[in-house]
């Protein structure tokens, strides 16, 4: 199984977000890099950094769920 047939909706959720954001981001500075905007490519490195950390914050998510499906599975002692 792979993380995203297992991963919760909060997992997945941030994920497409962080998709999202960094294309985004790499649009909007290949813009704005084109039409010579140097403020518009420093806005753009902001929203490829909050994509990245969002990515980040996924992969915090995919731990704690990990670590909670290996609990469940582990037989309790009494």
């Amino acid at each position: 199984m792979n993380p995203w047939d297992i991963g919760s909706p909060l997992y997945r959720k941030l994920v497409i977000s962080a998709m999202v954001l960094i294309g985004a981001g790499i649009l909007l500075s290949i813009i704005a890099a084109s039409a010579g905007l140097q403020s518009l490519v420093w806005a753009a490195l902001a929203i490829i950094i909050t994509g990245l950390l969002t990515h980040l914050a996924g992969l915090v998510v995919r731990a704690r769920d990990a670590r909670a499906r290996r609990a469940a599975a582990r037989p309790q002692k009494n």
